[in-house]
């Protein structure tokens, strides 16, 4: 079912209860109402024909006779006094005596100076009527036909009027549910037309500040992120074709010359030397993309635990170090931070990962292969700065530095293959952290900003 018609099903359902209970509540009131009004009718009846009776001259025949001509055009209210002793004192017709009162109900009535019931479609009210010092048991009966035809009226209209509301409301449902759901039918259509290919197009947006817009904004928004994926996926895979077919290529050359031509012990060594160097080349492009592939995971997916960063950056140097024993890293902590300010939630392979790749630029690009790295806290943030002297960067390669296998002119001097600091920023940002860079007079600076605790 459509959330169209099943909003518009809702819709009448609900407005069909409250107009239920609305005709409900007023039929019940208006029969409540007319009971109690025909009550008060027939006591007034009842004390008029006993006033009458009692105190006026009017001869008992010429009661009943009035009653006669009165019951022959009106539903004439019938009624019958009983002295103290039970004895019938007047009735207007007792050949057709509707009440039939006994002993057992003219007791309850001289007990409880006023009753009413039902008796059949009847209307019956007894009371006690005193005249003279003398109590006399008065019934009145009579049927409400003017009350009941009042009654059905009201219940056939409302049952009308109930069934063409209705009607009206489920249609108007239709209308406003069809005017009001038709931009996410617009939304709909123009899905359908994005395609793997066609991950430019985006859904249209109004200035309006409704559910629709927010959805179909954050909609485009996520087509978005998609087609950046898309588009990064597609430089990635050409990228690493890239990368991985130059060193096999090489690899494959030396091997086939190696095989069709006799060498010397000291050429077949060299040219497993050039090799192994082709290979390891390979080995640290792999690994490279293994931790880029575990820093692309779903944050939720990493696991984070406390990370003393001072210590992840010791074993950086350390790593750095014994791979790299030309390499000098020199470290300064500030000596105002405080412990708790060197621990954050992260993960210590991935932090280690982007401290080794900083450390490792820094010393590759630096004349006396030196990196100076200095831990400093401004508030609730702390800043390390990774430093090299250097060749300076151009403003244009540091809007492109952290692109994945960007590579400068003047860094292709340098094994590399353009991963690392693309790699690196991807971390710092998976721990909420930034990452900047500034390159004049021969310096150049790498700073990561953390959040501190």
């Amino acid at each position: 079912m459509k959330i169209r018609t099943r909003l518009t099903l809702l819709f009448t359902l609900i407005t069909a209860m409250l107009l239920g209970i609305y005709s409900f509540s007023i039929y019940y009131s208006s029969k409540d109402a007319r009971e109690k009004s025909f009550y008060g009718e027939l006591q007034n009846e009842a004390i008029a024909k006993a006033d009458l009776f009692f105190q006026s001259s009017l001869p008992e025949q010429e009661m009943h006779q009035l009653y006669k001509n009165n019951n022959r055009t009106l539903n004439e209210v019938q009624v019958a006094i009983y002295d103290i002793n039970n004895q019938l004192v007047y009735h207007d017709d007792a050949k057709v005596d509707y009440v039939k009162e006994n002993p057992e109900m003219l007791s309850h009535i001289f007990r409880k100076n006023t009753i009413t019931f039902f008796l059949d479609d009847l209307q019956v009210i007894g009371m006690v009527y005193r005249y003279q010092g003398k109590s006399y048991a008065v019934t009145a009966a009579a049927y409400d036909q003017y009350g009941y035809g009042y009654l059905t009226h009201l219940l056939t209209i409302s049952i009308i009027s109930f069934i063409s509301i209705l009607i009206l409301i489920y249609l108007a449902g239709i209308f406003l549910s069809k005017k009001t759901l038709s931009p996410l039918s617009e939304m709909v259509d123009q899905i359908k037309k994005i395609t793997a290919g066609k991950l430019q197009l985006r859904l249209k947006t109004t200035q309006e500040k409704d559910e629709l817009n927010e959805l179909a904004q954050n909609f485009n928004s996520m087509l978005e992120r998609l087609e950046n994926s898309f588009d990064a996926q597609k430089y990635f895979v050409s990228n690493i074709s890239h990368e991985l077919r130059t060193p096999l290529s090489a690899i494959i050359t030396e091997l086939e010359l190696a095989v069709q031509k006799d060498q010397t012990k000291e050429e077949h060594q060299q040219t497993i030397k050039y090799a192994l160097e082709d290979a390891r080349n390979m080995a640290k492009l792999s690994n490279s993309l293994m931790d880029l592939a575990k820093a692309s995971y779903d944050p939720n997916e990493i696991s984070f635990s406390e990370v003393r960063l001072d210590e992840a950056l010791l074993e950086s140097y350390t790593k750095i170090r014994k791979e790299n024993s030309q390499y000098k890293v020199l470290l300064n902590i500030d000596d105002t931070i405080e412990e708790h300010q060197l621990i954050i939630q992260g993960n210590e392979y991935l932090l280690q990962v982007a401290f080794n790749n900083l450390i490792d630029n820094a010393c590759k690009y630096s004349p006396e292969h030196t990196c100076f790295i200095n831990v400093k806290t401004n508030g609730e943030k702390l800043h390390i700065s990774f430093i090299n002297q250097g060749i300076t960067i151009s403003q244009e390669d540091l809007e492109a530095i952290f692109k994945p296998f960007y590579r400068s002119e003047n860094s292709k001097k340098e094994k590399g293959h353009g991963i690392g600091l693309f790699l690196t920023e991807k971390i710092i940002n998976l721990h909420q952290a930034h990452i900047s860079v500034t390159s004049n007079a021969d310096e150049t600076v790498f700073t990561t900003v953390f959040e501190t605790s």
